[in-house]
């Protein structure tokens, strides 16, 4: 199944989750603290870590940022396991990047299923990394290159980000507001006029492909669920 590192050094906990993990099918690593956890995390590439925040050596906000970081694990889920509930203490282990956060005493049913969760999302996530066919479109997102038609398109690296940020988000309306967030990041020297120009430059590139984003009125934009439908209303 995954690979799945448990740093925590309480003793009990190690003993349960190493059982239960190994119950479902997983290859568990155990490091009771963080220096023994960052080594076996570049060592074994786990697809998952669990991490207790509170390690006799290295405060584990510590260890979620290296990890998140360093080339050899960033790509690593990081599950946070804590007696500090509070919203700030979430809030904080979010923004060093981790991707759940769990509360002691926590069930073990519960943080099984969270696991998985978690590891389904990420190996979606790494399937949406090869290259995609879209009717007239075929996308390799490593290489970063576009084709419409078999015939290859220039994009700007802005424009390929647009274009896979609605690709992966179709069917579902993008705000113009959410597409300077996630596209651009958040600077306040640019506008949704921005949005605009750059889709209708990107609809000019794709060609007759370009019917694949559809505007809608007064919210934002939208790619077509298929390009089968696509075709249909353009008609």
């Amino acid at each position: 199944m995954a690979r799945i590192l448990v740093i925590e050094d309480e003793a009990d906990i190690q003993q349960i989750l190493d059982y239960n993990l190994r119950e479902k099918g997983h290859k568990v690593f155990i490091a009771s603290r963080g220096d023994e956890g960052l080594r076996l995390a570049r060592e074994k590439r786990p697809d998952l870590v669990l991490l207790d925040l509170m390690l006799p050596d290295i405060p584990g906000t510590e260890i979620c940022k290296t990890l998140k970081t360093d080339p050899a694990t960033r790509n690593a889920q990081v599950v946070m396991l804590t007696a500090k509930g509070e919203e700030i203490d979430r809030v904080v282990g979010f923004e060093l990047g981790a991707d759940d956060y769990v509360v002691k005493p926590f069930s073990v049913r519960e943080l099984l299923l969270r696991v998985q969760a978690i590891l389904r999302r990420s190996q979606g996530e790494q399937e949406a990394a090869v290259t995609f066919q879209f009717g007239r479109l075929r996308v390799d997102r490593e290489a970063h290159r576009v084709w419409a038609d078999d015939a290859e398109l220039e994009l700007t690296a802005l424009e390929f980000k647009l274009l896979v940020t609605l690709y992966d988000r179709r069917n579902r309306v993008q705000t113009r507001a959410a597409l300077l967030s996630d596209v651009w990041g958040i600077d306040a020297d640019i506008t949704t006029r921005t949005v605009d120009t750059h889709v209708k430059r990107l609809r000019e590139k794709l060609g007759d492909a370009g019917i694949y984003i559809e505007t809608v009125r007064g919210v934002g934009y939208r790619f077509a669920d298929n390009p089968e439908e696509a075709l249909g209303t353009a008609g």
